[in-house]
């Protein structure tokens, strides 16, 4: 049986994929997933035989060797030679997408990053406010300083105006996927906001026009009794909604109620009858980070305190000179709301930062919610910043056997 799960200290390996490692204890590192207990490594051989099986079919199609293996790289360790895939040439092979998913603030991005050094990959975004042009700060873009000379896709592609929806994230990012797989590289998704995820992994269903007399309606609840009165509505009629839709996001509040009004189903309903737009033979492995609520609402609280420091109400004053008006989509989202009532004088500057975090500590609960319900997710329970949270993601993907 493994070892009682310890949070009063630094995270401890568990599970160290099959062999015995004490050294490794003493480092700061990821906790096994309550189904990796219930399953032992049954559900890592599952994941690990995806990618054995890739690469393997590759080298069947034709592959271009690396120079590791041409110098006699043994079996197991020329499958990922300097983790580095071989090159797909044939596009008959299994294609794969890695998705890095979880709360807020848990490293993705960094996770992201190290996968897709080692793996010969290319990061797609999958967070609904950094499509968004100068929106930086508030949401955590990777400078690109930090990119690593990794290309980054679907960041900054749309103007504050614009209405980006869901449907237009699956269609760009299923097209930026098919040319990662064209150049014989892995695409990986990062991000999350778990209905993009959703939208492109499950697709969407084209709903009823937009009906303006019930959204009028629906409107002048929210203005006379709060929006959050439509968020308590949307939680009656459709709880799946409520969990990812935040209680102030008055346009998806309505669209969810107007939806239900007038199909008589919740948008739930219709999405378990939906197709996703990627290419039948794509093969998703999503990966999650999680953390104990404690470490996660410190992490936050620092992060918070460094998008101030970092300029992020100068980036909003600048955002709002350059013509980008108040009402502005993505000045609806967290961080930036806050910080804006904290320029209309709502509350002090650090009444705010402690809302935010407060916000952030909310929000990555309901990302918790929503991703739990994710079929085939492979839980990590560690920040992705760690090297070695991400050498165990690696060796997961890597390894066919325990």
């Amino acid at each position: 049986m493994d070892p009682p799960l310890h949070l009063a200290g630094p995270p401890q390996l568990v599970c160290a994929h099959g062999r015995s490692d004490h050294a490794r204890t003493r480092r700061d590192h990821l906790q096994r997933a309550p189904q990796w207990r219930a399953h032992g490594c049954h559900g890592r051989a599952a994941f690990g035989d995806r990618i054995v099986q890739y690469l393997r079919r590759q080298r069947v199609a034709g592959l271009e060797p690396d120079h590791g293996v041409a110098a006699g790289v043994s079996g197991r360790q020329g499958v990922l030679h300097r983790h580095v895939l071989l090159q797909r040439k044939s596009a008959g092979a299994v294609k794969l997408l890695i998705a890095v998913l979880g709360a807020t603030a848990t490293g993705k991005s960094a996770l992201g990053i190290a996968l897709a050094e080692r793996l010969g990959g290319e990061i797609l975004n999958c967070d609904s406010t950094a499509v968004y042009r100068g929106f930086d700060i508030g949401t955590d873009k990777v400078p690109m300083a930090e990119r690593r000379g990794i290309p980054h896709h679907l960041i900054d592609i749309a103007d504050p105006t614009d209405e980006y929806t869901a449907a237009q994230f699956a269609r760009d990012a299923t097209a930026t996927i098919r040319d990662i797989h064209a150049r014989g590289l892995v695409p990986i998704l990062v991000g999350g906001t778990g209905f993009y995820y959703r939208a492109l992994t499950r697709g969407l269903f084209p709903g009823p026009a937009a009906d303006a007399p019930l959204r009028a309606r629906l409107e002048a609840i929210a203005a006379t009794r709060g929006v959050e009165r439509l968020h308590r509505l949307v939680a009656r009629v459709d709880p799946e909604s409520a969990v990812r839709i935040m209680p102030r996001d008055l346009m998806r509040l309505v669209r969810a109620l107007e939806v239900y009004f007038l199909t008589g189903r919740p948008l739930t309903a219709h999405f378990e009858e939906t197709v996703s737009l990627l290419d039948p033979d794509v093969q998703v492995i999503p990966i999650g980070l999680r953390m104990p609520a404690a470490w996660l609402s410190k992490r936050l609280t620092e992060r918070v305190d460094s998008q101030f420091d970092a300029g992020l109400l100068d980036e909003i004053r600048g955002l709002l000179a350059a013509g980008v008006p108040p009402d502005a989509r993505p000045f609806g989202g967290l961080v930036y709301r806050q910080a804006m009532e904290h320029l209309r004088g709502l509350r002090d500057e650090a009444a705010t930062r402690a809302l935010i975090a407060q916000e952030n500590r909310r929000y990555a609960r309901r990302q918790l919610i929503w991703f739990r319900k994710e079929p085939n997710l492979v839980w990590f329970d560690g920040p992705g910043t760690h090297a070695e949270v991400q050498d165990s993601v690696v060796e997961m993907l890597s390894c066919g056997t325990c």
